[in-house]
């Protein structure tokens, strides 16, 4: 059995300490089909791959990265979400990943659209902007706050798409996505104690984590 990504090493790799990939792997299905869009350097699918036993796939804006991935024998290619993903059949993935990355998408309301179209569901994953600490900062300093999450100053950040996790259910209630699970997430990547409660959830909880199906169309509307 491989070692816990929690700690410890997997192929002479430093494994994450990020506890949100361990949340997300828990949603995936072992066996299952999965693209991780943004996948950086492997990390979270080197986990699905070894311990959830998934055909996984990645795609990488950042060549380095890329390299990385490949040299750990992950399938990785390079390539941008915000172009790419029309490239791939209807439904070819049972999951397509998101993590950390929709923020930094140039349009993510038609990067999410692909990613239910290319696959059953979809993983999201981003930082919370209505979290009450960059609140706060943006009040008494006037300047934007910087944060572990959001941890470059805004001129040299990868970030144009900002929301909050109150802004992602309206987002999804608009275009129609069914949320079948969704958790608010601290720091560090564990669950915090509103997962229940959406607005509270949207004041403490730093990142929001959220699985998503397309809800099927309303009956005798196809052919219209």
């Amino acid at each position: 059995m491989p070692e816990s990504p929690l700690g410890g090493t997997r192929s002479g790799r430093p494994l994450s300490d990020r506890l949100d990939l361990r949340l997300i792997a828990e949603m995936v299905e072992p066996g299952s089909r999965v693209l991780d869009i943004g996948c950086g350097d492997g990390t979270l699918l080197d986990i699905l791959v070894h311990e959830r036993e998934v055909d996984g796939r990645g795609i990488e804006i950042d060549m380095g990265l890329v390299t990385a991935a490949v040299a750990q024998g992950l399938a990785v290619i390079h390539g941008d979400a915000d172009s790419d993903l029309a490239f791939y059949p209807d439904q070819a993935f049972d999951y397509v990943i998101l993590s950390r990355t929709l923020q930094a998408t140039e349009r993510p309301r038609e990067v999410l659209a692909q990613m239910l179209r290319i696959g059953r569901r979809a993983i999201v994953s981003f930082p919370n902007f209505g979290h009450w600490l960059i609140r706060w900062k943006l009040l008494v300093t006037g300047r934007m706050p910087r944060t572990s999450v959001l941890d470059r100053p805004w001129y040299d950040t990868p970030n144009i798409h900002l929301c909050t996790i109150a802004d992602f259910f309206a987002l999804c209630e608009a275009e129609g996505y069914t949320v079948e699970q969704w958790l608010g997430v601290d720091e560090a990547g564990r669950k915090t104690p509103w997962r229940r409660n959406r607005r509270l959830a949207n004041l403490f909880a730093e990142q929001g984590l959220f699985l998503l199906t397309r809800n099927p169309p309303a009956r005798g509307s196809q052919g219209r």
